[in-house]
């Protein structure tokens, strides 16, 4: 019996691999899943407060998950989508937002790198033709998801400081990315992607490119394609259009608008709460703006 030694442990120790080769798998599967759940059950939520005081503990989560899988691509996406949910709709202070926002970018750059090493090298290039150029040969259909949460943390991390002219410099990588969405797929995330393409128009000055007239269109557009459902593209278009345009009586509609809708839409709920919350926060801050 001693000869079918070698064999047994030979076989124990192909059995164990293989139950540890499926445990990691398994693992894999779930992280892959809560960060997909996480972020579905965050955006159905209707208590602010709650999430605002919940998020932290499940970001730390994705930090762990991350530092034990860190080329996952859907978990580096999940990751940058919370954190910039948390910062863009939780944190007041600036600092504290731009440190945030930063991890969100940065986790989705990673993520972006982790699907496709090709796009990664995108990022180290100063040439902004060969990015047009690569964005539109090699971003499809089945790229959109991932391109909208890079593209949504880049504008968050413009938004935390854009006064920064560096950051500033990024403005048309950023476009090229949400017109590439936009191209693909316009009813994507409810139309924010449209709404993100307004908030560009109106951030900036004509002299630099930006266009606020065509902002509006961009916004009006995006709250048409969920038949108004959908309340921050006329928060986004109150802050960041008519501000600009110095239009109160457009501005104060907007809000009014936003603060008399339901709120509590499937998929929406949570991102409505916070359009509605943000609305009451212009219309106090509107009587010293205009």
């Amino acid at each position: 019996m001693s000869h079918m030694r070698p064999i047994l442990r030979s076989a124990a120790l192909a059995f164990v691999l293989s139950t540890l080769s499926g445990c990691a798998m398994f693992v894999q599967r779930a992280a892959d899943g809560l960060g997909a759940g996480l972020t579905q059950g965050v955006s159905n939520h209707d208590d602010v407060d709650t999430v605002a005081a919940g998020l932290p503990a499940y970001l730390l989560l994705l930090d762990g998950l991350i530092e034990g899988d860190p080329q996952n691509p859907a978990l580096l996406l999940s990751a940058a989508r919370l954190y910039g949910t948390y910062a863009g709709g939780f944190v007041a202070d600036a600092e504290r937002a731009k440190r945030l926002s930063d991890r969100s970018f940065g986790y989705a750059r990673r993520g972006i790198c982790a699907r496709d090493a090709a796009f990664c090298k995108q990022f180290d290039s100063n040439d902004f033709d060969a990015f047009n150029a690569f964005v539109a040969a090699n971003v499809g259909a089945k790229d959109v998801d991932a391109t909208y949460t890079l593209a949504s943390s880049w504008v968050g991390w413009l938004r935390a400081d854009s006064a920064d002219w560096n950051r500033v410099a990024d403005l048309p990588r950023i476009e090229t990315l949400l017109n590439r969405v936009n191209e693909l797929s316009p009813a994507h995330d409810h139309g924010n992607v449209l709404a993100y393409l307004g908030v560009l128009d109106c951030l900036r000055p004509q002299s630099l490119g930006g266009n606020p007239e065509r902002g509006q269109q961009r916004m009006q557009a995006a709250a048409a394609v969920d038949n108004g459902r959908n309340l921050l593209p006329k928060v986004l278009d109150a802050e960041y259009c008519q501000r600009l345009l110095f239009d109160q009586e457009a501005h104060d509609r907007l809000l009014a608008e936003v603060q008399a809708a339901d709120a509590n839409i499937p998929g929406l709920t949570l991102s409505n709460t916070i359009a509605k919350r943000r609305a009451a926060e212009l219309v106090v801050s509107g009587k010293d703006y205009f």
